[in-house]
């Protein structure tokens, strides 16, 4: 955001030069209130165990795919074997049940069912290769206090976690004031059912949490212009996902003798087409809590702009545009050509080819109006649009109440220098299937992620720091105990 934080100081600046000593009197107000802040209570948690644990299951090679016959079905068994094993306690007290393909449920009574809880993560991971990485992705090498592998964060250190928690827990005599479910699909990754069989599972059951806590923001630092503290982002809602395909049918050929236009000519002309028309700027309510909780923390120049956002909103919104990435994904719906295809061979002209488009739907929005948009903006009769696969933006959930309370009890006590705030995830999670249940599901990673550690996640050399995935846990402990 660095390109996006240089153009809204230098808007910043030209509203000081025009003398706006109203705007500049808005900025000097526009601080945190007071706050009391718990201090940390202390917990630990077994250092070694953890972090054995956390290998075992990396080791379990559980990659999955749209194409369930494309998986290693042994792997997926191996791992949930070793839940059993690893976890006896909450194996023989909370009945974990199979759900669906691939869908774990365990359920941990407690002294009432009035407002249980949900604690989710997803046991599989996406294609690893091993091309690139410094150390084997499914070996678990532990080297220079990291832990090495596919999915040490995304998301099996939170799996992970949250069953070190509740199995320490347990053997102290723990009960639990409400109801916990835990709840592990393996087929988040493809977008799979099972974390919707899940959820209808505790549908027809009557449960309706109170809680529900998914993977989503975490503690991050320097991600937001113009604040220097730690920023822990809790995702109160994510966006909806749109694949599109653009196609189109010629006659092949030689590629001697071209016609005056390929199909694939005319497809690329398609694609400059949906890019320049672009979506509306679009203001959700996690984005406008963002902006107000983390700018009050901010420097001045960037106090100025976001305490007269009314005024500075075109501006922001020209800026989003030149700037692209995470801001401006955060402001609209987003589009972007993924994938094409077309001749097999250097010399032939296709007869059919196509271009894939991955939309990401603001709230607001549904997948039928940014389709529509998609489809109005290609010019050329002959190329066809064929819908792909859609999941509609989530609805809000709530920044006030008991479960919100608790759940930033639990990170204030754990990350005391934290400002806690509202986000809009950008990408897709399970949690969206509990919209229907909950009016409280929240998406948060309990880890502090550096910027080059999010770009390993999906990519070569994902890896983590043997005492944050002990901190998870440790995380996961205050919050389990607060329910």
């Amino acid at each position: 955001m660095k390109k996006a934080a240089k153009l809204i100081l230098c808007a910043a600046g030209a509203g000081l030069a025009a003398g706006a000593g109203a705007l500049c009197l808005r900025a000097l107000k526009f601080r945190p209130a007071p706050e009391l802040r718990a201090d940390p209570d202390e917990v630990s948690v077994d250092y070694d165990r953890v972090v054995e644990s956390l290998r075992e299951m990396i080791r379990c090679r559980t990659v999955s795919s749209e194409n369930p016959e494309m998986e290693d079905a042994s792997e997926f068994d191996r791992f949930r074997a070793y839940l059993l094993e690893r976890y006896p306690l909450l194996a023989a007290n909370c009945g974990p049940e199979r759900i669906g393909r691939c869908g774990v449920l365990y359920t941990w009574r407690g002294r009432s069912s009035e407002r249980p809880t949900v604690l989710m993560a997803h046991y599989d991971v996406v294609p690893a290769g091993g091309e690139g990485w410094d150390e084997p992705p499914f070996g678990a090498v532990l080297k220079d206090g990291y832990i090495w592998g596919r999915g040490a964060l995304d998301t099996k250190v939170t799996l992970c976690a949250v069953m070190e928690a509740a199995e320490q827990l347990m053997s102290e005599g723990f009960v639990p004031e409400n109801d916990i479910y835990l709840a592990f699909s393996g087929e988040e990754e493809p977008a799979g059912p099972s974390a919707g069989d899940i959820v209808t599972a505790l549908e027809e059951r009557g449960v309706r949490p109170a809680l529900v806590l998914d993977e989503g923001g975490a503690i991050v630092t320097g991600a937001f212009p113009g604040v220097k503290a730690p920023c822990a982002l809790i995702g109160t809602a994510e966006k909806g996902q749109l694949r599109l395909a653009l196609e189109a049918e010629g006659k092949g050929g030689h590629a001697s003798s071209p016609p005056p236009q390929t199909i694939v000519g005319e497809l690329a002309e398609a694609v400059c087409e949906v890019d320049a028309a672009g979506a509306p700027f679009t203001l959700t309510p996690p984005v406008e809590q963002m902006l107000d909780t983390l700018g009050r923390h901010a420097s001045f120049p960037m106090r100025l702009v976001l305490a007269n956002l009314k005024v500075f909103k075109p501006v922001l919104d020209i800026v989003c545009q030149a700037s692209g990435g995470e801001l401006n994904a955060l402001m609209r719906t987003t589009c972007a050509a993924t994938q094409m295809s077309g001749s097999d061979a250097n010399n032939v002209l296709p007869a059919k080819a196509s271009v894939g488009f991955n939309l990401r739907v603001i709230n607001g929005e549904s997948c039928a109006e940014a389709e529509e948009r998609v489809r109005e903006a290609v010019a050329n009769p002959d190329i066809s649009v064929r819908r792909l696969y859609a999941a509609e933006p989530s609805k809000f959930s709530e920044t006030s109440g008991e479960a919100w309370d608790r759940l930033t009890g639990a990170i204030k006590r754990t990350w005391p220098k934290a400002v806690v705030s509202p986000y809009l995830m950008l990408a897709a999670s399970d949690s969206r299937h509990y919209d229907r249940i909950s009016n409280n599901v929240y998406r948060f990673c309990p880890l502090e992620l550096s910027r080059e550690e999010r770009g390993t996640i999906h990519g070569v050399n994902e890896r983590i720091p043997t005492w944050k995935a002990v901190r998870c846990a440790e995380f996961y402990l205050r919050l389990i105990r607060d329910c």
